[in-house]
């Protein structure tokens, strides 16, 4: 759930201490001493709320309030009260103030208020993002393709990350897509209708970092191969993202070994703990060969009306060619195969490999096991039981195809 809280209240000692218990709760407090140093963070669907002091030297609370509510109607506004300003406390309610609490007020007091906020914040936040999706559909189902029971995974991920509308990891091998997984979440989440800005980490140096952030208002910046971005531009970052939500960052991820659990980063500690948090990671296609052909029938349709041609025929020996073949550059092989056989630049053995049945048996028997391994988390002896094979062959059959159980295991 949403923990975000804007404190504007202009006595510095009061505010501190507001921010030092919100804080305790686990809360994501931006501080502010005043309306104008607010205004910037009062967005439509912004991802928190706001707790305001009414007696304020500029604009006041209730200035506070009547913006917000032009903002964001639903953005509710929790109003903080001296002594003997009730009647005007009261007067706030009617005017649309979630709610309001007298100054000094207990910390319990203070959360219990703020908590029903946030709750109601969130629903919020989730009723527009479901009206959304049943406007234009689920982005997650119109392009992530797959039956697999992994690609449903992936799907479910996606999602779930772009509901909680915090820093993100997209990782996976070479090829995986990597950058479209990152453009569906963003089409997932509430700021879909906001920016959304691709850039190579290589090279992006503080300056540039801060101008991309800035252009991504509201939206979210994909940052692809994050571990190239310079220590500088890393410290820049965790500046950002301490400062609040104005942009979502979705960083990419390139690994050797896209099962392995840990993978040495040039990332300052802060950064890669803070980016751990959401994963969201893309199978490889030999982790779901069954999903090979329907993506390949994807990607020669689309070759084709882009091309103006009509789709060749494939047969069912064809595309079980294509399952059992080793796909090492993953989508992006598989989608350069496709445009070149739906344009008649590659017949079906060029793109199906022409194996023979040696190659296809051992192809077949590396994908059972992968699949088996990742049944039973890595459990050696649990697999070889269910695959009824002795525990000394089932180890030689990993090491003839280079697998190792510990890669399976969570």
């Amino acid at each position: 759930m949403i923990r975000q809280v804007l404190v504007i209240d202009d006595d510095r000692a009061v505010r501190d201490a507001l921010v030092q218990t919100l804080e305790l709760a686990d809360c994501s407090v931006i501080s502010a001493g005043s309306f104008v140093a607010a205004k910037d963070y009062i967005l439509p669907d912004f991802d928190g709320i706001i707790l305001s002091d009414i007696r304020m030297s500029g604009r006041d609370g209730f200035h506070v309030l009547n913006y917000s509510r032009e903002v964001d109607h639903d953005l509710p506004v929790v109003l903080l009260t001296g002594e003997g300003d009730i009647p005007m406390a009261v007067s706030a309610m009617a005017q649309g103030a979630f709610s309001f609490l007298e100054k000094p007020c207990d910390p319990k007091d203070l959360m219990r208020v703020l908590e029903r906020a946030l709750r109601a914040r969130a629903t919020v936040l989730e009723n527009r993002r479901l009206k959304a999706l049943a406007t234009v559909g689920d982005p997650a189902a119109r392009l992530i393709f797959g039956h697999s029971a992994l690609a449903e995974t992936l799907r479910y991920e996606v999602r779930a990350a772009a509901r909680l509308d915090t820093a993100v990891l997209v990782k996976g091998a070479p090829g995986t897509g990597i950058a479209k997984i990152a453009e569906v979440l963003h089409l997932c989440s509430a700021r879909a209708k906001g920016a959304f800005q691709k850039r190579s980490a290589s090279g992006l140096e503080r300056d540039a970092l801060q101008r991309e952030w800035q252009a991504c208002h509201g939206g979210s910046l994909f940052l692809d191969e994050i571990t190239a971005l310079s220590q500088d531009a890393q410290l820049a970052l965790l500046d950002l993202l301490e400062v609040g939500s104005k942009t979502r960052l979705i960083a990419g991820w390139v690994t050797r070994d896209p099962l392995a659990k840990t993978q040495s980063l040039a990332l300052n500690n802060d950064l890669f703990y803070r980016l751990e948090v959401v994963q969201v990671r893309i199978p490889s296609l030999s982790e779901r060969t069954e999903d090979i052909p329907v993506l390949f029938q994807r990607y020669v349709t689309q070759a084709c009306e882009q091309a103006g041609v009509a789709e060749p025929e494939m047969s069912a020996d064809f595309m079980a060619e294509l399952m059992v073949r080793d796909w090492p550059g993953n989508a992006r092989a598989l989608m350069s195969a496709a445009m070149r056989f739906a344009l008649g630049l590659a017949n079906p053995q060029d793109v199906g490999g022409d194996f023979g049945l040696t190659e296809q048996m051992a192809q077949i028997e590396r994908s059972l096991l992968v699949a088996a391994l990742r049944k039973t988390k890595g459990r050696v002896a649990l697999t070889a039981e269910q695959l009824k094979v002795p525990r000394k062959t089932f180890y030689d059959r990993l090491a003839r195809y280079g697998l190792k159980a510990e890669e399976f295991r969570n």
